[in-house]
């Protein structure tokens, strides 16, 4: 894990981190459809993160992207408290290392720098290390989704108290 450091996103990232994350996801036989692999977000990920109170950090280990999470306000969601733990992902090679636990607590440090008091996100009920790391971190399951993200097809729900 020496060899691996967190960054925040850069243009030059944009290609490789979409083609990361949609192998994870039908590597996780996630639906296409309406998940993050249909957001159009991914083809340009620097864009999307590039406004206040947003942010996408990348796991780079020896150059090359594995991994990445960022934070975004909750969309559709009255409040303007409330943030989404957003597209964290790893490829197989960084799972199990605590890289995980060190992207959260990155973005989660940063959402309490920008003021949000809750964090929120959605993953699938068979993703049981992803829950279980959530959980470890303070996140707690809800009974249904809050705010609007578009991803029905994702069926469990989290928040934590920032």
């Amino acid at each position: 894990m020496s060899n691996v450091k967190i960054r925040l996103l850069e243009p030059k990232d944009d290609k490789a981190l979409a083609s990361l994350i949609r192998s994870v996801l039908v590597e996780m036989g996630v639906p296409k459809v309406g998940t993050a692999y249909e957001d159009e977000s991914l083809n340009r990920m620097y864009d999307t993160y590039n406004y206040s109170g947003m942010r996408y950090y990348v796991v780079e280990e020896k150059g090359e992207i594995v991994g990445g999470a960022g934070i975004a306000p909750l969309q559709g969601e009255t409040s303007d408290y409330i943030c989404e733990l957003q597209k964290m992902y790893f490829l197989p090679v960084t799972r199990g290392k605590g890289i995980g636990y060190k992207m959260i607590q990155t973005c989660l440090s940063y959402a309490k720098e920008q003021g949000y008091t809750k964090c929120y996100l959605e993953t699938m009920p068979y993703m049981q290390a992803a829950r279980k790391l959530y959980q470890k971190v303070g996140f707690v399951s809800l009974e249904k989704p809050i705010g609007n993200t578009g991803h029905y097809s994702c069926q469990a729900w989290m928040i934590k108290e920032l």
